[in-house]
């Protein structure tokens, strides 16, 4: 696709506004919202956020080099050299937002969009290292997946790439919806209804529904790629405007994988069954939770048809992402299962999974931080977990956080677990005290928590002692 140019004039009338000072036909280069960071020649882009508001730093933006700004007042006009190109607009994050749909559309690209409870980033990874076989691919960075990421990252669509694959976060109703609005994805993927972020929901079946705001504005050609194992994901998906691709164990599966053998530390081997034939597929990623979402970017390669050697080529060559199920080997046969990224509890339970099926006489360490927004549900859930502990034959349990993370643990003892073998710990200074404390040689240690909890500073301190 040929690259998309924009000017001053462009972008105020994509986002609503007006040149208020400065020449329209100036070239629009990067768009930048962090005065600290931007670059010359880079437009400043003025939001209103929680903690900071950019119009306080319109001045050094352009002090920097920026080549403009787009304010919402007009009072930061006196605080730049006379003659700065400034473009008003009613409100800038909305700007922004209607700026990246206008780039989208203007780009040509084939827009792939992924939600779901669990799985996203590692979806996403895998959708574009597929589609990359054939196609020039976008995929947005990290998890710039809300109402301030998204659209930074469809502005890159700018640079002509054929596909782009995002993902799309939430956890409040409406947040999918308006991004779906931003975005306009031609493919859709529901990777699963889980709990996270129940905390802010009455219910898994609420997490659902907004989940099912991805549906919202389909048209006949749009896809859906769907979990058939999912019940809450189907129920919803019948209602679609568009066409739907299945994909997941259940017979019923577009994409469907029999014949599954799980190697534990090895990854998985299955038979894959799709529209345009079958392959052997061998993934290194880890667990039942990684087959399915290399299940749903399969689906997705399929529809764009990209071969199935090279689909099953590249998912032979698939590495996880940084903290998300990668598996380190140190010295002395200390091996670690880094999932510290971020958590939930049906998350949690699969990276269980995973450190049982490691088998052998591996002495297994699991060290689980507290898991965050799951509001009334919070001890159930953790005591729920602390059960799956001791079914997964952990051998030594450290708990980091806060009463959640101790429920966790007195149910892993209730369960049966020695007590002299779990530990519940309020930080992770501490867990990582213990962990070195106690780790030998040939241990295998699954580190997982909530992204506040910080445990990948308890895997970089491992690493540090053990490389």
């Amino acid at each position: 696709m040929p690259p998309v140019s924009l000017t001053a004039g462009d972008v105020a009338a994509a986002a609503g506004g007006r040149v208020v000072s400065g020449d329209a036909s100036t070239p629009i280069g990067r768009i930048s919202i962090d005065s600290r960071t931007v670059s010359p020649g880079e437009f400043f882009v003025a939001i209103r956020g929680g903690r900071f508001d950019g119009h306080a730093f319109v001045a050094q933006a352009i002090e920097a080099g920026a080549a403009g700004a787009l304010i919402d007042t007009m009072e930061v006009a006196g605080q730049v050299p006379e003659g700065t190109l400034l473009v008003a607009v009613r409100d800038t994050t909305r700007a922004l937002q209607d700026l990246a749909r206008y780039v989208r559309r203007q780009s040509g690209a084939r827009v792939v969009a992924i939600t779901g409870s669990a799985g996203k980033t590692t979806t996403k990874e895998v959708c574009a290292a597929m589609l990359a076989t054939r196609y020039r691919v976008f995929r947005n960075k990290g998890n710039l997946n809300n109402h301030i990421g998204l659209p930074l990252s469809l502005l890159e669509l700018r640079d002509g790439p054929e596909a782009a694959v995002v993902e799309l976060g939430m956890n409040h109703p409406g947040e999918i919806s308006t991004l779906v609005g931003i975005a306009e994805p031609d493919v859709r993927v529901w990777t699963n209804v889980g709990d996270a972020h129940i905390g802010f929901f009455a219910s898994a079946d609420a997490i659902a529904d907004a989940k099912a705001e991805i549906l919202e504005a389909a048209r006949p050609d749009t896809v859906l790629v769907a979990n058939a194992d999912d019940a809450r994901v189907m129920a919803r998906a019948r209602g679609f405007a568009g066409r739907t691709i299945t994909f997941g164990m259940a017979p019923s599966a577009d994409v469907r994988a029999s014949g599954v053998q799980m190697l534990g530390l090895d990854g998985v081997r299955a038979t894959v069954e799709t529209p345009a034939g079958r392959f052997d597929l061998h993934s290194p990623l880890l667990g039942a939770g990684n087959l399915m979402n290399v299940l749903a970017a399969t689906a997705v390669a399929v529809d764009f048809k990209v071969p199935l050697d090279d689909i099953a080529a590249c998912a032979a060559s698939l590495r996880p992402a940084y903290h998300r199920g990668e598996l380190l080997r140190l010295r002395q046969g200390v091996r670690v299962i880094d999932d510290s990224y971020n958590s939930s509890p049906a998350a949690l339970k699969r990276s269980l999974e995973v450190l049982a099926a490691a088998g052998g006489r591996t002495r297994k360490i699991a060290v689980l931080g507290e898991m965050l927004e799951l509001g009334a549900h919070a001890e159930a859930l953790h005591r729920e977990c602390g059960r799956a502990a001791r079914a997964a034959g952990v051998d030594l349990l450290i708990t980091v956080g806060g009463a959640p993370a101790g429920a966790l643990a007195d149910e892993a003892r209730a369960a049966g677990m020695a007590a002299d073998h779990v530990l519940f710990v309020p930080d992770r200074e501490r867990a990582t005290e213990v962990l070195l404390e106690r780790v030998r040689p040939g241990d295998l240690v699954l580190v997982k928590g909530s992204r506040g909890i910080g445990l990948d500073a308890v895997v970089e301190r491992l690493k540090a002692e053990w490389a």
